[in-house]
């Protein structure tokens, strides 16, 4: 089964909420999660496990407190994660129009200076249309991990 590592990025709650529903469905068939509410760069460059981004975007497009330290740390030292495998789930609400999901977008940019390698589409959950993200993270998880 595979180990990956999950980055959240919450503000009220929703992406962690998600990020701990993946975690149960998922060791519950034999995988292992780490889910990081407060990542820091050691908890990536300390391993090689795949990563996946679930992370609300605040403001005009912007991260989470919570996350915002970890992205400008590795936004700063760009530690190398060649062909490092990725993914991204971000929460938003699309009455912002062009922010919508704008912290997906960063994350994903930053991890690809890294050399990182994403694996399928950046799923973006849109609040003004699902009430329970979780049930639309863990059908598209199962997919992401097919193709790791």
């Amino acid at each position: 089964m595979t180990a990956i590592r999950i980055l959240v990025g919450s503000v009220y709650g929703g992406a962690l909420l998600t990020a701990r529903a993946i975690k149960k469905e998922l060791e519950s068939e034999g995988h292992q999660i780490t889910v990081l509410e407060n990542p820091a760069l050691e908890d990536i460059t300390s391993s090689n496990e795949p990563l996946l981004v679930c992370t609300s975007t605040t403001g005009q497009g912007e991260l989470p407190a919570n996350l915002l330290p970890f992205y400008l740390a590795l936004r700063d030292q760009l530690p190398q994660q060649p062909g490092r495998s990725f993914g991204i789930i971000v929460l938003g609400d699309s009455s912002y129009g062009d922010t919508f999901c704008g912290a997906g977008d960063l994350m994903e940019e930053a991890l690809y200076e890294t050399s990182a390698r994403k694996i399928g589409d950046t799923l973006r959950i849109d609040a003004l249309e699902t009430m329970e993200p979780e049930a639309e993270a863990i059908p598209w998880v199962r997919a992401w991990l097919e193709q790791l």
